[in-house]
C-alpha cells in the first residue's frame, strides 16, 4: 500500500526495471513478502473450444464495436487471467515484456481505452477483496496476519469514503497496486499457505480502526529506520493523532532492516550515464560524500549529484543493466530495490561509492516487520495495532457488500478462462472455453 512491499511473485527484475524506465516514482507503503508480486510471463494460446455469442455493444461507436465487455464467473467459481502490455524498447539486459496474471473471484469489466489498450475491474465482495490482499507472507505469526488484515480493511475504508450500511456497494474503486494495497487475487499457482492468510481475514471480520466515529486511515509500511514518522512530516497533511512518532526495536529480521550496497565506480559511472547524469565516455575515480549530495570526478569531468537523484539513477538502472547483481542479496535475503531507502549515507574506498542505511518504505504508521517481530514477542493483534496507531484498537463497523479493483490498465491483450462452466458475458452464457480480447481501434474478442 502506497508502497508494496519481501515481495509476492510477478515479473522478473529485469522487466522491473523496464516498467520502472516509464513511472514516475513516488512514496508509497512498502509490502514485505517473500516474493515479488504476481503477474507471470506466461501467456497461454487461445482455446478452440466452442465458439461464444457476440456481445452486444457496450459503448455506441459508429460500427456497432463494444468498447466494453462484462464477463460473470459462473456460480462460486473465478476467471484465470493472463494479459500482455504493448513492447516498450528498452536497453534492459535479459528484458521479459511484463505481463499481466491472475485469478479473479468476481465479475470482469474490460474497457477499451482511447489509445486502444485495455483497462480490468473486478467487482468482487469485500470480504473476497480482501482474502486477495498481498502484502505480507502467509507463513507470518497469526498476530501479525490479523493486525495487517485489520489495517488493509481500514485502509481500503478509509480510502474509498466508505460511509454505507451494512452489505451497500461500494462505488469508489480502488486500484491493485503499491499505490493503494496491493490485491493478487486467488494465488497462482495455488498456495497452500495462503489460507493462513484467509483464516486472518475472516477472524478479524468487520474490524477497523476508528478515530471519533471515522474509519482510521491505517497506513502502513515496510521497515523502520528505528522509528515512524508523522503524518505531517512526510505527507505533508494534517496532523492525525493516531499517526503520531514511535519507536521501533522489532523489524530487525527485515532484509532491509540495516543494508549496505557497494556501487564499483565503473559500474556507478554506467547507471549514471544512463541516466544522463554522467558524461559518455568518462571513468568515474573519485567520489567524495558532502552533506545530502555526492561529488564525482574522473577523466576531467566532476559532478555534484544529490543523494535523492543518485538512488534514483540507481534504482532504475542498476537491475536493468546487470540484473543479476542488483539489488544485491543480503544473509536475510534480497534487497527490495539496489538503495531501498532515503535513510542513507554515503562514502568512499579507492574504488566504490558504499551506501549504508536503514529501512524501506513512507515512514508512516504500522511497520509491517515491526508487527511480524512484535508478535514473535507475543504481542496481541489489537496490542500491536493500538502501538502505532496511537492506542486506537479494533471496533465493529459496517462493510460494502461490493469493491470494485482496477486490477490493471494499458494491456493490449487478454486470455480469459472461467473456472468451469456458467460463465457469461453480457447476457450470454459462455462455454468453459477460453475467450482471447484484443485491443486496438475496437474489442476484438474470439474464443
Amino acid at each position: 500500500m502506497i508502497q508494496r512491499r519481501p515481495r509476492t511473485s510477478s515479473t522478473t527484475a529485469s522487466a522491473r526495471a523496464t516498467v520502472a524506465l516509464l513511472l514516475v516514482l513516488v512514496g508509497c507503503t512498502a509490502s514485505p513478502q517473500e516474493e515479488s508480486p504476481s503477474a507471470s510471463r506466461v501467456t497461454a494460446a487461445p482455446s478452440a473450444s466452442s465458439p461464444h455469442p457476440s456481445p452486444s455493444p457496450a459503448g455506441n461507436p459508429a460500427d456497432g464495436a463494444p468498447t466494453s465487455l462484462r464477463l460473470t464467473p459462473p456460480p462460486g467459481g473465478s476467471f484465470l487471467v493472463r494479459g500482455l502490455y504493448p513492447p516498450v524498447p528498452t536497453r534492459c539486459r535479459n528484458a521479459e515484456r511484463p505481463t499481466l496474471k491472475g485469478r479473479f473471484p468476481g465479475t470482469l469489466r474490460v474497457r477499451r481505452s482511447d489509445d486502444g489498450t485495455m483497462t480490468i475491474t473486478v467487482a468482487l465482495p469485500f470480504d473476497r477483496y480482501l482474502e486477495g490482499i498481498a502484502e505480507v507472507p502467509p507463513s507470518w505469526p497469526k498476530a501479525a496476519l490479523e493486525a495487517q488484515a485489520i489495517a488493509a480493511r481500514s485502509y481500503a475504508l478509509a480510502t474509498t469514503g466508505w460511509s454505507g450500511n451494512e452489505g451497500d456497494s461500494l462505488d469508489h474503486p480502488i486500484c491493485a497496486t503499491t499505490s493503494c494495497q496491493v490485491y493478487r487475487g486467488i494465488p497462482v499457482p495455488p498456495d497452500p499457505t495462503h489460507r493462513r492468510w484467509v483464516r486472518a481475514v475472516r477472524r478479524t471480520d468487520g474490524q477497523v480502526l476508528l478515530q471519533d466515529g471515522h474509519i482510521a486511515t491505517t497506513v502502513y509500511f515496510s521497515t523502520s529506520n528505528g522509528r515512524t514518522y508523522a503524518n505531517e512530516e512526510i505527507f505533508g497533511s494534517s496532523p492525525l493523532p493516531y499517526l503520531r512518532s514511535v519507536t521501533e526495536r522489532d523489524d530487525g529480521a527485515s532484509p532491509s532492516s540495516r543494508w549496505r550496497v557497494r556501487l564499483p565506480f565503473h559500474d556507478l559511472a554506467e547507471f549514471l550515464r544512463a541516466a544522463g547524469r554522467w558524461p559518455h565516455g568518462r571513468a568515474i575515480s573519485d567520489a567524495r560524500p558532502s552533506g545530502p549530495s555526492v561529488t564525482l570526478r574522473g577523466g576531467g569531468a566532476m559532478r555534484s549529484i544529490d543523494a535523492g537523484d543518485l538512488r534514483d539513477a540507481v534504482n532504475t538502472w542498476a537491475p536493468c543493466l546487470h540484473p543479476g547483481r542488483y539489488p544485491p542479496d543480503t544473509p536475510k535475503g534480497t534487497l527490495p530495490l539496489t538503495i531501498p531507502s532515503r535513510w542513507m549515507r554515503m562514502s568512499s574506498t579507492d574504488d566504490a561509492l558504499i551506501v549504508t542505511g536503514r529501512g524501506w518504505g513512507h515512514g508512516v504508521g504500522m511497520v509491517q516487520w515491526g508487527a511480524y517481530g512484535k508478535a514473535r514477542r507475543g504481542l496481541s493483534a489489537s496490542d500491536i495495532l493500538a502501538y502505532y496507531y496511537g492506542g486506537l484498537r479494533p471496533e465493529h463497523h459496517p462493510e460494502p457488500g461490493l469493491i470494485r479493483v482496477q486490477v490493471s490498465s494499458g494491456l493490449t491483450f487478454l486470455h480469459i478462462l472461467p473456472s468451469g462452466s456458467g460463465a457469461k458475458m453480457g447476457g450470454s452464457h459462455l462455454g468453459a472455453g477460453s475467450l482471447v480480447i484484443r485491443g486496438g481501434d475496437r474489442l476484438e474478442v474470439s474464443g
